[in-house]
């Protein structure tokens, strides 16, 4: 059973932050919203690159595009018409994409290549580097971009645990459960670890569990950020699975 599926009601727990991420972003110019802003762009920019490559676009091409799009996202205030009853930002997100690319991306082509501002910092050798190990027939670029989002969000919950653990003096338990979180807890030896670690293994057990709870706390709390309802974390909890399971 994987730890996506292990799972407790959090709809006591859905809590006045949700969305707020988005509707600060687009709402004002505030520090706090720039640097929501910032976040997002983090999170989505290498989905959307995954998602352009997929569509034919040159690595060169792919990189402007999602730099202009940001750029227009924040000048254009496009995110002042994102709103929790039109549906999941990173639907609104691959939508307001395709319409730039089909409408505007020509007109900018005859400016100077990298002309436009800097929004969001892109490694782009890194990002080649995790393109080359995408699937090369089986995915459509929607589909892409659905995975890339999934295993984007995974990426930030861990290390967000990885964080809160290390703060806490227990980077190296850690480092010995982090395999049980994403590759099911067959994947733990706990024999081995607990003798590594002077624990019993009923103690390294227990230790295990905790963390697969505050990792779900933690996925769900990222899901949150972007759905207007406990409802919607749910769903794109099931959209998750789906995407990896592809």
């Amino acid at each position: 059973m994987s730890p996506l599926d292990d799972s407790v009601s959090p709809r006591g727990q859905f809590t006045t932050t949700h969305w707020s991420v988005v509707l600060r972003a687009g709402q004002d110019s505030s520090t706090q919203a720039q640097d929501a802003l910032a976040r997002l762009c983090q999170t989505y920019w290498y989905p959307l690159y995954a998602y352009l490559r997929r569509q034919g676009r040159s690595p060169e091409d792919a990189q402007d595009l999602v730099q202009e799009f940001f750029a227009r996202l924040l000048e254009k205030h496009w995110l002042r018409a994102v709103a929790p009853e039109k549906g999941r930002f990173r639907s609104f997100l691959l939508v307001s994409l395709k319409h730039f690319v089909a409408n505007e991306w020509d007109k900018m082509r005859a400016q100077k290549r990298g002309g436009g501002q800097t929004v969001v910092s892109l490694d782009a050798q890194s990002a080649e580097e995790r393109y080359r190990f995408e699937p090369v027939d089986r995915l459509s670029a929607d589909k892409i971009y659905e995975r890339r989002w999934a295993l984007t969000l995974l990426d930030r919950v861990l290390a967000r645990l990885r964080d809160e653990q290390a703060a806490a003096g227990k980077g190296a338990l850690f480092d010995a459960l982090k395999e049980g979180l994403t590759g099911g807890r067959d994947s733990v030896g706990y024999a081995d670890h607990a003798a590594r670690l002077g624990l019993s293994e009923g103690a390294l057990k227990v230790a295990a569990h905790r963390l697969r709870r505050r990792y779900r706390e933690l996925l769900r709390e990222e899901l949150s950020q972007t759905v207007a309802s406990a409802e919607d974390v749910e769903a794109e909890l099931r959209a998750l699975q789906l995407a990896l399971s592809q």
